[in-house]
């Protein structure tokens, strides 16, 4: 099993294509070993590549491709925090989803099913606009 070559192939519009035939004259090389070069550059570098002007090249450009930024410590400890807190109240939540499921089938498995009373349903038997308070 030998290293085989693979065809990439896409589309440009025309002047595209025709910038980046002038680059290829340039340089004195082919399209293709234009692409080749990329392709090899975006590869070794983990497709970390930055396209900066020529005039650029010599110059030490002051951001760092791709950009780090340090974080204070105390908000890596408030976001761990945030993330403990959070998962947390998911398992919380998920405790009481459980309760709540526990009682909806002890309440169909029950008998007393005749003694449970749903506001709703007294809302629509009232004849009158009053109404009453519980307290």
């Amino acid at each position: 099993m030998g290293n085989k070559n693979k065809t990439i192939s896409f589309r440009v519009n025309e002047d595209s294509f025709e910038t980046l035939r002038e680059i290829a004259e340039e340089r004195d090389l082919s399209l293709s070993a234009v692409f080749r070069d990329y392709v090899d550059l975006l590869v070794a570098h983990d497709g970390r590549v930055k396209v900066v002007p020529e005039s650029e090249l010599g110059e030490e450009v002051g951001d760092e491709f791709p950009p780090k930024v340090e974080v204070p410590k105390s908000f890596v400890r408030e976001h761990e925090r945030l993330e403990l807190e959070a998962e947390h109240l998911r398992e919380q939540l998920q405790e009481y989803k459980e309760y709540v499921s526990r009682l909806q089938r002890e309440l169909e498995a029950s008998d007393d099913a005749e003694e449970v009373v749903h506001l709703e349903e007294l809302d629509d038997e009232l004849d009158t606009d009053e109404t009453y308070r519980l307290g």
